[in-house]
């Protein structure tokens, strides 16, 4: 009930801001009978994942002349090719997805792997990658997860997963290959966190799986980071499903993005347990999320090391160097996905008393994200909506859809 009315609440404020025009700146397992075979160009693998009676009877055909069109996304590109979906993700590979009953075409580009729809035992190893298919109508061709039911957020993974037709099939740095190749597992989807077990995706390659690597998360534009959706919605040959969801989602923040700040300044983070801070780098995701909702990022003036001048999205900071950062920030939100929920404002100064002299402690702006706010890119405009109201009306406790105020 908490949640409907939530959605309720949000729908409402979405609309009140569209009227206005104006803001303020978020199985069963059966094996499949085509085996990946070898393309021709660059010794890459070609998928055929499943047969035709596996895919789900609600897939729409592919007759679309004209991939779908990119408005934030930079780290993927799509066009056509000769009837398919020419898929290049930036410093992954490019990925040839071909429509079911349409013939690989004789070219196959240099070096992309050839993947034919239906894709089916799907094998899934990032959990925002798992959101985003559950979202483009996916789900339904995934019959393997790296996480348990119990460690999932995503309501319809968990879900399926419960029922049966999702199976563990180990982490994505131990996957069960036995499992995979049992069941016909024709694509495994992981994240970069793969590239810290190199010899899996060899691994997963050698036996035929094909490996596509997604890199939704270094998008710097949070709607760029919610719009990898129409990825997947090609993959699962969803793209209507997908682009619908997406551009439903847009049109719930879209008065805010050019709308003028109210100069209040947040600050996101979390405490370690040796008492160091994680904070959001400067001008990511997370920057803008809060920038969209109206607010200013209490850390864009933080100078990163050279040390951490990398893709992570994240960097360690003293605690110190925080407060002199954040101390006088209006609002602290505090990020759960790392550390784990805290669930008092007296929590938080357990954790280092010097959050006592924080503005926004004394003022009682201080917020902790859900449990689920990692795993769940779909609430990104949830997100800005919340820091929106938060800035603007005070929203209550109630109205809140993707952190809690703490007391």
């Amino acid at each position: 009930m908490k949640m409907k009315k939530k959605r309720l609440v949000s729908c409402i404020l979405a609309a009140a801001l569209l009227l206005s025009g104006c803001g303020t700146a978020g199985g069963t397992e059966n094996p499949a009978t085509d085996r990946p075979q070898t393309a021709s160009a660059g010794n890459e693998t070609a998928a055929s994942a499943g047969n035709e009676s596996d895919a789900d009877a609600g897939n729409e055909a592919n007759t679309n002349t004209e991939a779908p069109a990119l408005s934030y996304a930079t780290m993927f590109s799509v066009s056509d090719y000769e009837g398919c979906r020419l898929v290049d993700i930036r410093d992954e590979g490019k990925f040839l997805v071909v429509p079911d009953g349409t013939e690989v075409p004789e070219s196959v580009p240099e070096g992309a792997v050839v993947l034919k729809q239906p894709l089916t035992h799907v094998y899934m190893a990032s959990s925002p990658a798992m959101d985003l298919s559950a979202a483009a109508g996916g789900l339904g061709q995934i019959s393997f997860s790296c996480l348990k039911a119990d460690d999932w957020y995503v309501k319809d993974a968990k879900e399926a997963m419960e029922s049966g037709e999702i199976s563990y099939a180990g982490k994505y740095s131990k996957p069960d290959y036995e499992m995979l190749l049992a069941g016909g597992c024709g694509l495994a989807i992981e994240n970069t966190m793969i590239y810290h077990s190199p010899q899996v995706m060899e691994k997963l390659k050698e036996l035929g799986i094909p490996v596509l690597v997604e890199r939704s998360s270094y998008e710097s534009d949070p709607l760029g980071r919610l719009e990898w959706v129409k990825l997947f919605g090609i993959l699962f040959g969803q793209e209507e499903t997908a682009d619908a969801f997406f551009r439903e989602e847009e049109a719930r923040v879209l008065p805010l993005l050019s709308g003028q700040s109210t100069g209040k300044t947040v600050a996101f983070f979390s405490v370690t347990s040796n008492g160091a801070v994680t904070v959001h780098k400067p001008g990511d995701y997370i920057a803008k999320m809060i920038e969209y909702g109206g607010g200013v990022y209490g850390l864009d003036s933080l100078a990163i090391p050279e040390e951490d001048q990398n893709a992570l999205s994240t960097v360690h900071m003293q605690m110190e160097d925080f407060y002199r950062e954040a101390k006088d920030c209006d609002v602290l939100i505090y990020n759960s996905a790392i550390e784990g929920q805290i669930g008092s404002i007296s929590d938080l100064i357990a954790k280092d008393s010097i959050f006592a002299d924080f503005a926004a402690v004394k003022s009682g702006q201080v917020y902790c994200t859900d449990a689920d706010f990692f795993q769940c890119v779909t609430k990104s405009c949830d997100f800005i909506l919340d820091v929106h109201g938060i800035l603007t009306t005070g929203d209550s406790p109630d109205t809140l859809l993707t952190m809690e105020k703490l007391s």
